[in-house]
């Protein structure tokens, strides 16, 4: 896919730090107007954070403090009001997330970023053999490797076999959000944003997240995931920060 070059890309203010951050998020803040309700809510304020190539940084804190609105305004799901996002794309560059065109924001999400939610969003009539096999098709250009990828990973999360060519609509939530890990991890995207990947796992199937976390890392993707179970975390997270009432501590 051939895209120009943008004016958002460049260098980004340097951190504290030598090293050059795959992601450096500066001053980050945004709210929502609920209009029905004439009322402001807040999100994130004043988020400022660095990581390196490789890292992997979690956040915890109660829920509603404002952790996934990071993530959204990442992906751009959300558009932030103040503040960058520096990401070090392997194809444009230095751009600043919060200013980056469409076009190319689609680009980083097929191709360099992951997101995992706690939902499965998929194109209707789906199988669970076609989500993957297509997440996988976005960064193997070998049939035979996309194939083997995509039953690795169904295999990995414990599927059986009569489960892969049926519908999803079908399947229990902890089932849903393990094909939601499998799609978004076969792809080894450089940037995987990670939000409450194991809420509705069993202890097993957590075990089974934290391998493929670790083989990821091994392989240098940088990650940025945020977490109710800090158990799950120890050992896995190189940094971790807390959140409250919107603002990082």
């Amino acid at each position: 896919m051939n895209i120009s070059s943008v004016a958002v890309s460049g260098e980004a203010p340097a951190p504290a730090d030598a090293v050059r951050p795959m992601l450096y998020i500066q001053d980050l803040s945004k709210g929502f107007t609920l209009h029905a309700a004439d009322r402001r809510v807040r999100g994130c304020e004043h988020i400022s954070l660095s990581i390196a190539p490789g890292e992997f940084v979690g956040i915890t804190g109660r829920s509603g403090s404002g952790k996934s609105t990071i993530l959204k305004c990442i992906y751009r799901t959300n558009l932030p009001e103040t503040g960058s996002i520096w990401y070090d794309s392997a194809a444009f560059g230095m751009v600043d997330l919060a200013r980056l065109d469409e076009r190319r924001v689609i680009y980083l999400r097929n191709y360099e970023i992951g997101y995992i939610s706690q939902f499965l969003d998929c194109v209707p009539r789906t199988t669970a053999r076609e989500i993957v096999e297509a997440s996988a098709a976005e960064a193997f250009d070998d049939p035979r490797v996309i194939e083997s990828e995509t039953v690795r990973m169904l295999e990995h999360f414990d599927f059986p076999r009569e489960l892969w060519d049926l519908y999803p609509n079908t399947f229990s939530g902890g089932e849903k959000l393990r094909l939601n890990i499998a799609r978004a991890m076969v792809r080894r995207p450089r940037l995987l944003l990670l939000d409450e990947p194991t809420a509705s796992l069993d202890n097993a199937s957590k075990v089974k997240v934290r391998d493929l976390i670790e083989q990821l890392k091994e392989g240098g993707t940088t990650m940025l995931g945020i977490f109710h179970d800090l158990e799950f975390m120890e050992g896995v997270c190189d940094r971790e920060y807390n959140m409250q009432a919107g603002e990082m501590r």
